[in-house]
């Protein structure tokens, strides 16, 4: 049974309680994003943090606010991005064919501008750069505003932060258990 977001998100500890405020402002009262963006992102967000609980809570909790075939392009955006995400700020790579199978980009079965918001918030997970600014640059090009990119990697970050908080407090229970 895995425990709500909300729920896990009450376990952090005192000295992240900003990451509690946050996570509030950016995911609970969000207003730029429509729900089914908002919980892509949380989806793309909780597989790239490779946290097993904050994975299976924000799956099924997105399930909720989600058509499977958009559940199914946040997980193909976390796949294609985790695989293709390189923090090289060598111009040269950028021209070179990069010889890997993407058929997750023409084939999610999405709207397009919501694949692109997931595989710019694991971007910036990620520290790519390059990926962020390719992303941004195709939903920019499809007139996407500029607070719809940062509420999203907004939503990233914060998840982020708090995930490498529940993984450093779990590591450090498990020390104390075994001192």
């Amino acid at each position: 049974m895995t425990m709500s977001l909300d729920a896990l998100v009450d376990n952090i500890p005192a000295y992240a309680k900003d990451l509690k405020l946050n996570f509030s402002g950016v995911v609970c009262q969000q207003t730029d994003l429509m729900e089914q963006q908002l919980w892509g992102t949380v989806v793309a967000w909780a597989m790239a943090s490779r946290n097993e609980n904050l994975t299976a809570t924000a799956l099924e909790k997105a399930g909720k606010y989600m058509v499977p075939e958009a559940l199914e392009g946040a997980k193909g955006a976390l796949a294609i991005m985790a695989m293709n995400t390189t923090s090289s700020t060598n111009e040269k790579y950028a021209t070179k064919r990069a010889g890997l199978r993407m058929n997750v980009i023409r084939t999610h079965g999405i709207d397009q501008l919501d694949f692109e918001l997931w595989c710019i918030a694991v971007s910036a997970i990620n520290g790519c750069a390059a990926c962020v600014d390719s992303h941004e640059k195709v939903l920019r090009e499809k007139g996407f505003g500029e607070e719809k990119v940062i509420a999203a990697i907004r939503v990233a970050s914060v998840l982020h932060a708090i995930a490498v908080v529940l993984d450093t407090e779990r590591v450090a229970a498990q020390q104390s258990v075994t001192v």
